[in-house]
């Protein structure tokens, strides 16, 4: 008995928190070592959970890896997965965390890992929140709790950030960054606007808020979705006449369509044909079907084109299927998050709560949440004022949210060029391209990932590493 309880010592440590300041009540543990990984951690890891709402009866759960280099002097990045309700463990294992599944070699129950030579957290402390509730391992203790929406999600979040910097004073000086993808589009800027307000106001803990990134963020659904056809133009996925006569007869109006404009409707079903096979994650990369149910016919219907974009789908196999004999696909990889996550020895190891989910998905469709955040593009304009610095990338293979959409809604905040559009470079090779925007002491950096996708550190972790390193440090990029 004394032996194993010696084991789990060594294995994690546990800490509860209670403090009188803002009556905050943190449970987190250290995690030294996890299943799949061999040995102990080479980084610091600790996972928790923190309550937010009436009564706390949101549960909020997080992952926050310390820097690898100085975590003293790095910044502190909070991270928000999109969705929304994908799990921060998504952007964790798959795109900027210091942990990737070894495909290779996982073959037994628990998938194993490797560690990312990429990973953000070399330059960066970042905590991983799974939000809104619902979301990966967070929770609610009523049933009501679980509605949600754009608004009211960013206010926990803003909460939980409060309860997480009283609960670990000694990051309170550092650097701080919000930042996400995808959905995330939406509510980071809602999120920075609430930090800097509450700021303003005197609310404590005081942040030392510098700035945000976005990466192929949807910033308004109507805008970036019309974006699909000049980027599938300018890729070559639709030739000119076909782009040409639906612009023409659409009016630059690809989502919502008069039903009566028979000429628009019959120009979209030639686009349709052209690219209902591209993969509008990569657009490089196949695209794979659903084993069940068999999807919706392609349409230019708004709910339609959301429901099909391959990055919040993951593939339903049954138990006799064998992935390492069919033709390779991205979201085979996503398999083994389900496998490990609901692994009981993996959520023993992490800390989680027993009994408060009933099965973890990597991104919930299920969510009760309510979009009411139509546009987040008003949050980016009140932000210019305070001088923070920006930066959004996006890939520029993705069709999910084109680069082409982004980098317009951008050229509308009327800012100054400070540095044209130029090509950035990784070991010799163009990695993307950017331009800097400028207003006083606000500095907006934009900048494509060449043959990256939704999202882009996935498919371009080296290029996004440099990226971010080169961003924070106020190198051009």
């Amino acid at each position: 008995m004394a032996a194993a309880a010696a084991a789990a010592l060594l294995s994690c440590s546990c800490v509860v928190v209670y403090l009188l300041l803002g009556n905050v009540f943190a449970s987190y543990s250290i995690i030294k070592n996890l299943p799949g990984f061999p040995g102990d951690l080479p980084f610091k890891l600790e996972t928790g959970y923190i309550g937010v709402g009436e009564l706390d009866e949101v549960q909020l759960f997080y992952y926050f890896i310390e820097s690898q280099r100085s975590p003293e002097d790095d910044p502190l990045v909070l991270w928000l997965t999109g969705g929304p309700g994908c799990s921060a463990f998504s952007g964790l294992v798959y795109e900027i965390g210091p942990l990737s599944f070894d495909y290779q070699n996982s073959k037994g129950n628990i998938p194993k890992f490797l560690l990312n030579p990429y990973s953000w957290t070399k330059v960066a402390n970042i905590i991983f929140l799974d939000q809104p509730v619902g979301t990966g391992f967070s929770y609610a203790t009523t049933w009501q709790a679980y509605n949600m929406k754009d608004t009211l999600s960013t206010k926990q979040t803003y909460t939980f950030l409060r309860k997480w910097l009283i609960a670990h004073p000694k990051f309170l000086s550092n650097e701080l960054y919000v930042a996400g993808d995808s959905y995330s589009g939406v509510t980071v800027p809602v999120l920075v606007q609430e930090i800097s307000d509450g700021m303003d106001m005197g609310h404590e803990p005081r942040m030392n808020l510098k700035g945000y990134m976005l990466g192929n963020p949807l910033t308004d659904e109507d805008k970036d979705l019309n974006s699909r056809i000049r980027f599938a133009y300018l890729k070559a996925l639709i030739e000119y006449e076909i782009y040409k006569s639906t612009k023409r007869n659409c009016k630059g109006e690809y989502i919502n369509v008069d039903p009566s404009n028979s000429l628009c409707l019959a120009d979209l079903q030639n686009v349709t044909r052209c690219i209902e096979r591209i993969n509008t994650a990569q657009i490089l990369e196949p695209k794979c079907t659903r084993h069940s149910p068999k999807p919706t016919p392609p349409s230019w219907n708004r709910s339609i084109i959301v429901e099909q974009d391959q990055y919040h789908n993951d593939f339903l196999l049954s138990p006799t299927d064998e992935v390492s004999s069919r033709p390779w696909c991205r979201n085979y990889n996503y398999i083994y998050s389900y496998t490990w996550a609901n692994d009981k020895t993996v959520q023993k190891a992490l800390g989680i709560r027993e009994g408060t989910i009933k099965q973890w998905v990597r991104c919930n469709s299920s969510l009760s949440y309510t979009k009411d955040v139509p546009t987040s593009l008003v949050y980016h304009q009140n932000l210019i004022k305070k001088g923070y610095q920006v930066l959004i990338y996006s890939g520029d293979h993705d069709m999910v949210i084109p680069y082409v959409g982004t980098k317009k809604w951008i050229k509308s905040l009327n800012l100054t060029i400070q540095y044209g559009w130029q090509p950035w470079l990784v070991d010799g090779q163009v990695a993307g391209y950017s331009v800097v925007y400028s207003q006083k002491d606000y500095h907006l950096t934009f900048a494509t990932v060449k043959g990256g996708g939704h999202t882009a550190p996935e498919y371009k972790p080296k290029e996004c590493l440099a990226m971010i390193f080169r961003w924070f440090a106020e190198y051009p990029l």
